[in-house]
């Protein structure tokens, strides 16, 4: 044997070939076919050759030519391609016979590669990972895995005893991309990646594409594949939702963390099904038109409540498999309700089994800490300017998208992603090419991922989680903006519930708080939110924020409601705020639900469900809400008695409500207020109904407007406004 051939199995000994399918597998030579296997630890090998016709099998012994446990044989006068199969006999247990997984060409063809270089595989999930597949008509699983900078990568798994010396894979030349395909390993093998680095350093490291995972604290990498049929009528949900367009269509979300919305006896977790059927009859019967799910992706520590993801590619196994969780959101989607995903691609945690420091190198984040580490969370911020670590994340964005038909993402913490100073004092980050302190990097892939969700799922929301002023969050790219068709207004929420902080006797020196939103209101599509993030950490719950005795907090929560469900901008509420939860948010428990049973916490769920039954009837409320000409105010000044009033309209007006809100603790008699129409009125909401716990003061649900003009209107009408109220009037309809 030649010393370059010496050379050539000692490095693969070693773990330091790239190609090892160059070495193993069958390979012509003059006088017939070489076959050489690698099974180390076995005592005896055999290639069984395909005979035709009814003879069976040729059996050839191999001679171990390395002690590594290489083992080879010429077939004297044989040709390529040449069909057989390796059976190695072990000191322990029968023999095992298996196709050479050496023999097979790549699982990626050329145009892949090309594509995965440069960035733009829209569906890569489909070839990097674990996949199960008929490959030159053998059943096996596909392994590929993106690690530039090792020296060489063996799958390790259940299959093998996890030993890093049996499966080595190739690499794909210059596209960082190695791969292999393994007969015979089908779905439920475990499996991780072991990576030998530049410098020599093993790390064992679960898939980035993995589509299904083990259960914490277990952190293998699952072999899967969808078996899922969808239904005719999600199809139908599917083609009706391609035509739609949220931004002019009724949004009202529900906010549910899965773990601790409803748990079975003894605080035991439901699974995916069990949530759906519960979730989908409860958002249902409460008229909410979206679910908005906290992350799902696999996070291997529960209190993160998923914003700590290690498995982008996979549903957390805490409630059941992948295909649980399409049918979650299939029997949302049966009930009439959409399902939105919180996604989370600012940042990455550090654990060594996961995304970090992947193949010895900073490859999915930055290698500088002062653009590579967060210093809020303790993660690690994606390295946005990387091909492949953009398509990594625009290809999930459209995974989640397309194959669990998820309605929309919900995107977190986008501030932190475009600002390099985010959270970073002097000297602390690194300024952009320009001197600046945007991360162009981070603004360009926010760009292209929302043109690639709205090109590819018509009729979907994206929605940015950004607390700053940064300009066009939720404009078009065409006019420079990010691109999300919704921004989260937290300007609003901090407003409005500081107002509602404070004593009534001092919310006159506080008016402007409860105004300053509708200064901005029509910038950008706002969704208005009251999250998860208003109810811990210390912050207390909606109840307990609210200023006052048990009657006022409730009171102001009503108020609060009925002001949020008026005011433009679609509508987000976190889980236990329609049961007027007293403490804060605790993610190990269920909500409370025997809170209901007074009374007056079951009125604010009444109102909460009547709240968007009556927001779904009236287009004023949002056909044009990001449109000024879809508000105006009648009296947003009348400080001393804690007062406002404006109308919401629809487009040609033809639709009208008109709010009027007293935060005060007295009634309001006889006060007037200016309306665009003549003629009667009716209250459609009261939210100091008796039916939500109120007192019943009002106006005997109707009011009529006469010719006085007020407040800029050519008419008006004297109205009772109830204490902490929020009242909604509609002209009657001819």
């Amino acid at each position: 044997m030649s010393a370059r051939r010496d050379a050539a199995l000692e490095a693969l000994a070693h773990r330091e070939h790239s190609d090892p399918h160059a070495l193993l597998g069958a390979h012509a030579k003059r006088s017939g076919v070489v076959i050489r296997a690698l099974r180390p630890g076995a005592v005896a090998v055999s290639a069984l050759l395909d005979q035709p016709g009814p003879g069976g099998e040729q059996q050839v012994a191999l001679e171990q030519v390395h002690p590594a446990g290489i083992f080879q044989a010429t077939v004297k006068g044989a040709r390529l391609p040449l069909h057989y199969r390796v059976e190695a006999i072990y000191p322990e247990g029968p023999a095992h016979t298996q196709v050479d997984p050496y023999v097979f060409l790549p699982t990626l063809g050329e145009l892949d590669l090309y594509l995965i270089g440069e960035g733009h595989h829209e569906r890569i999930y489909e070839l990097l990972g674990a996949h199960p597949r008929l490959h030159q008509d053998i059943e096996g699983t596909a392994f590929a895995v993106w690690a530039p900078g090792a020296r060489s990568v063996s799958v390790v798994g259940d299959f093998n005893f996890w030993n890093a010396q049996v499966h080595p894979m190739r690499s794909l030349g210059s596209s960082g991309v190695w791969e292999l395909f393994i007969p015979g390993v089908g779905e439920g093998s475990r499996y991780k990646f072991d990576i030998l680095t530049a410098t020599g350093e093993r790390r064992l490291k679960a898939d980035p594409y993995a589509q299904e995972t083990e259960r914490p604290p277990q952190t293998a990498s699952v072999v899967t594949r969808s078996r899922h049929a969808w239904s005719v009528t999600e199809h139908a949900w599917r083609e009706r939702r391609a035509t739609g367009t949220p931004l002019a269509q009724p949004v009202s979300i529900y906010e549910v963390h899965l773990g601790s919305w409803r748990q079975a006896a003894a605080g035991a977790q439901l699974n995916y099904s069990e949530l759906g059927h519960q979730l989908g009859t409860y958002a249902q019967d409460m008229g909410f038109t979206h679910v908005e799910l906290m992350p799902v992706m696999a996070h291997p520590f529960a209190g993160s409540w998923g914003y700590q993801v290690t498995g982008y590619y996979a549903p957390t196994p805490r409630y059941g498999s992948p295909d649980d969780l399409r049918a979650l959101v299939q029997t949302l989607h049966e009930h009439g309700v959409g399902v939105i995903l919180d996604w989370v691609p600012a940042h990455f945690p550090r654990d060594d089994w996961a995304l970090a420091r992947f193949d010895g190198t900073a490859l999915y984040e930055h290698a500088d800490p002062r653009r590579g580490a967060h210093p809020d969370w303790g993660t690690l911020v994606f390295n946005f300017g990387r091909h492949e670590v953009r398509n990594f994340l625009t290809a999930n964005a459209l995974y989640w998208l397309r194959e669990f038909h998820a309605d929309g993402l919900r995107v977190d913490a986008v501030a932190s992603m475009l600002y390099l100073d985010y959270s970073r004092g002097a000297g602390e980050w690194v300024p952009n090419q320009f001197g600046g302190r945007e991360d162009l990097e981070a603004v360009a892939f926010l760009k292209e991922l929302n043109e690639l969700v709205y090109a590819h799922e018509p009729g979907v929301i994206s929605a940015a989680e950004e607390s700053t002023a940064w300009p066009g969050v939720s404009r078009p790219t065409y006019l420079g903006g990010l691109g999300f068709g919704f921004k989260w207004n937290m300007g609003w929420m901090h407003d409005t519930l500081g107002y509602l902080e404070h004593d009534p006797v001092y919310r006159r020196y506080h008016h402007n708080e409860l105004t300053f939103s509708l200064v901005y209101a029509f910038t950008e599509n706002f969704i208005l939110p009251l999250s998860h993030d208003e109810v811990v950490h210390g912050k207390g719950s909606l109840y307990q924020k609210m200023a006052g005795d048990h009657w006022q907090k409730l009171a102001n929560l009503r108020v609060l409601y009925g002001l949020m469900w008026a005011h433009p901008g679609k509508k987000l509420l976190f889980m236990g705020g329609e049961l007027a939860q007293k403490d804060e948010w605790d993610a190990t428990t269920e909500l409370p639900w025997e809170l209901l049973q007074a009374p007056e916490h079951a009125g604010i769920q009444a109102l909460v469900r009547d709240l968007n039954r009556a927001y779904r009837e009236y287009p004023a409320l949002w056909e044009l809400d990001s449109e000024p000409e879809g508000f105006f105010w009648l009296e947003p000044n009348d400080a001393d008695a804690n007062l406002i009033a404006f109308a919401r309209q629809n487009r040609g007006a033809r639709d009208v409500v008109v709010f009027v809100g007293n935060f005060a603790p007295v009634p309001r008699p006889d006060y007037r207020v200016g309306l665009p129409r003549p003629g009667p009125w009716r209250e459609a909401l009261n939210t100091d109904s008796r039916f939500y716990g109120g007192a019943d003061l009002g106006n005997a649900g109707e009011i009529v407007a006469e010719a006085v003009p007020w407040h800029g209107q050519p008419y008006s009408a004297r109205v009772t406004v109830p204490p902490l109220a929020a009242l909604w009037l509609v002209p009657e309809r001819q």
